[in-house]
Parts: C-alpha cells; structure tokens; sequence
C-alpha cells in the first residue's frame, strides 16, 4: 500500500496543485497532510486529490472554523490537533510536530510503526523500531525545496520527493 505524506503548504496553491497531480499519477490510496495549509483558499484544490486526505491541524492555521466548513464541501473532515490512523495493517501517528518533546515520545513510545510530523520544514526520514517522516514543505519557503513523500507501507520504506 503506497500512501503520500505532505505538510507545510503555506497557501502555495500553485504547489500544492502540483502535489495532488503527483499524488493522483503515483496512485497513492491515502494521503497525509500534517498541518499548516494556513488558509481556506487551499481546500478546494484538494477535491482533484483522487485518494483519502486525512488532515491535522498545524500551528498556523488562520481561520479553522472556515477551514474545517471548506474541507466538508469536499467531505472531508479535520482530524483535530493529533491523529492515530491505522493503513495497510500500520499504526500511524500524524501530527503537526509543534513540540519537539511530544514527537521523540511518540516515537520513542514504540506504539507507532509510522510517526509523520511537519513544522520545522526539514524534509528527513529517521529510521528506528518507528520510522520518523518529515515530508518537508510543499511551499519551499525556508529551504527552498518543495518537497513530499512517498511512503511503502507493506516494506516501511519512504522517500523524499522534490516537486
């Protein structure tokens, strides 16, 4: 089972309608998006998204209330400040990784085989007992890299994408 992994969006509509095209040719069955779409404007683009987007929320999302009425036109719901998801037999951890703390005891915990996290804008792949995936920014704003992930669940091997 393939899944897609971004975060950090950031309004780059013109991205993140790159990374939906991406996500729809890779065939993806699910994708996570792990905070900080940051305004509404961005929800529409995401009903060309032909797999299952389950979305948190991350630190700077400016009008929830609107974002979350926006993401329902589409039939999708936000998944709050913290998701447990499990896909293809895995136990899935998403966040928006705000606090350092609480992302190294999600995967220290070991109750995760997956833990994706977003914020820092640093696209990396820790492999331990969990395997820790930052997509990176989809926006490409800090690093100058718009970045995703494509994630193997059957093989537990994901990958960093540039956009």
């Amino acid at each position: 089972m393939r899944i897609g992994l971004m975060a950090d969006t950031h309004d780059r509509v013109d991205v993140v309608e790159a990374a939906i095209e991406f996500f729809n040719c890779q065939g993806v069955s699910d994708v996570l998006h792990a905070g900080d779409l940051v305004s509404p404007l961005v929800v529409p683009k995401f009903s060309k998204l032909k797999a299952k987007l389950h979305y948190v929320w991350g630190n700077n999302e400016g009008d929830r209330e609107f974002i979350t009425i926006r993401f329902r036109e589409i039939g999708i719901m936000p998944l709050g400040e913290f998701a447990a998801l499990e896909l293809g037999g895995k136990r899935i951890a998403l966040l928006h990784g705000t606090h350092e703390h609480i992302v190294d005891s999600l995967v220290r915990s070991e109750l995760y085989d997956v833990v994706v996290r977003g914020h820092n804008h640093r696209a990396e792949i820790i492999e331990n007992r969990t395997l820790l995936v930052n997509p990176g920014e989809v926006c490409g704003y800090l690093s100058g890299r718009k970045t995703v992930a494509l994630m193997d669940l059957g093989e537990m091997h994901a990958e960093i994408v540039e956009l």
